[in-house]
């Protein structure tokens, strides 16, 4: 199993947003120096806590600075943007990463974006759907292309000039194109079988309960075998929030305890929005379980692995023993509220818990 990074990031609002952007490329960067094998970061144009409106122009600072890590956008909203300026930025990024790029995509659902952009109540799904279709047949097609549908039509049909290169639209470095994955938020997700189906590769959120996670796979297998592929569970990445360190009582304070803690932060954020959006439910372990009995503490407590090395070892595989394998463990990024913890979780994870678990998975397999 490898050990992946993904923060959507989420910051405290009274932080300098200077300081929020340096941070999270030192995250990456030191996951990068770790041995990390890719890291995303999210995109959100009007939300003060999840301050990076760019997810690919953020990575792209980090091009010169990283070395071996593969970055990916997490997501580009699809819905945000022409599918135009999406598949020649992204074929550029490809390029100048030399095939380290991973084209995370999705609609883009927060609503307050929604509005700003004036696509309040358009449907983004169908607008996501169209927007990949077109980017796929930009890269893999040649001018005019001639594309048509709901939301955009493409062509450079009457102004191409072959002699003088006018016409074409970038191709990725990578052939016929970088990986495209896209985040699974829900149980029994009707959308993973669609990814299956086309070939994309599945991210299972951190926000989502063990036995919720645990559905994505069978629908991700079957929408590969209706698509007329293999379904690898090493292309299965799957997001946790967790925090370790060297005292086992340090990692429970600032992990779930202390109400400082920035995982207690993260989903108190998460939770209002998702309630606010009529979208908790992702955090029940059944439809029926009461509202009033949904809390910060109880998310935390289902959601979070903290403690120290060996216990972050055992509820990892705990968790896998729910799942099923999969192939990388994104962890969660989350704001250095202190940022020598931050640091050291990220340095355990890498050192001394990939190791014993992967140790652990080779024993129960032989």
């Amino acid at each position: 199993m490898k050990i992946g990074f993904f923060t959507m990031p989420v910051h405290r609002l009274d932080k300098n947003y200077t300081e929020c952007l340096k941070e999270d490329r030192e995250a990456i960067i030191l996951a990068d120096k770790l041995g990390y094998s890719e890291a995303y970061v999210g995109e959100h144009v009007t939300d003060a806590a999840e301050s990076i409106t760019n997810s690919m122009l953020f990575q792209a600072s980090l091009i010169a600075e990283t070395t071996q890590i593969k970055l990916g956008t997490g997501t580009t909203n699809l819905s945000h943007t022409h599918p135009v300026l999406v598949a020649a930025q992204a074929a550029m990024m490809d390029h100048l990463l030399e095939g380290r790029f991973i084209f995370g995509i999705s609609p883009g659902a927060l609503e307050s974006d929604a509005e700003a952009l004036g696509i309040r109540g358009v449907d983004r799904n169908a607008m996501f759907v169209e927007a990949i279709d077109h980017i796929i047949n930009i890269w893999t097609g040649e001018p005019p292309y001639d594309l048509t549908g709901d939301f955009w039509n493409i062509t450079t049909r009457e102004t191409q000039f072959a002699e003088i290169g006018l016409g074409p639209i970038a191709k990725p470095f990578q052939k016929p194109y970088p990986p495209i994955v896209g985040t699974v938020v829900a149980p029994f997700s009707k959308g993973v079988i669609e990814m299956g189906k086309k070939g994309f590769l599945p991210i299972s959120a951190n926000f989502l309960l063990a036995k919720w996670v645990e559905t994505h796979w069978g629908n991700y297998a079957k929408g590969c075998e209706e698509g007329g592929r293999p379904a690898n569970t090493d292309d299965w990445r799957v997001a946790r929030s967790i925090f370790v360190h060297d005292d086992h009582q340090t990692a429970i304070d600032y992990g779930k305890a202390n109400d400082r803690s920035p995982y207690r932060f993260y989903y108190k954020q998460l939770y209002t929005k998702l309630m606010k959006a009529g979208r908790h439910e992702v955090f029940k372990p059944s439809r029926d379980f009461p509202d009033d009995q949904l809390s910060v503490d109880y998310i935390l407590d289902e959601l979070v692995i903290c403690g120290d090395v060996n216990s972050v070892v055992d509820q990892i595989l705990a968790f896998r023993e729910v799942t099923g394998d999969f192939g990388t463990l994104l962890y969660a990024g989350k704001d250095w509220e202190d940022k020598e913890l931050g640091k050291r979780s990220m340095e355990l994870m890498a050192e001394k818990v990939m190791p014993a678990v992967n140790a652990a998975i080779g024993q129960a397999a032989a």
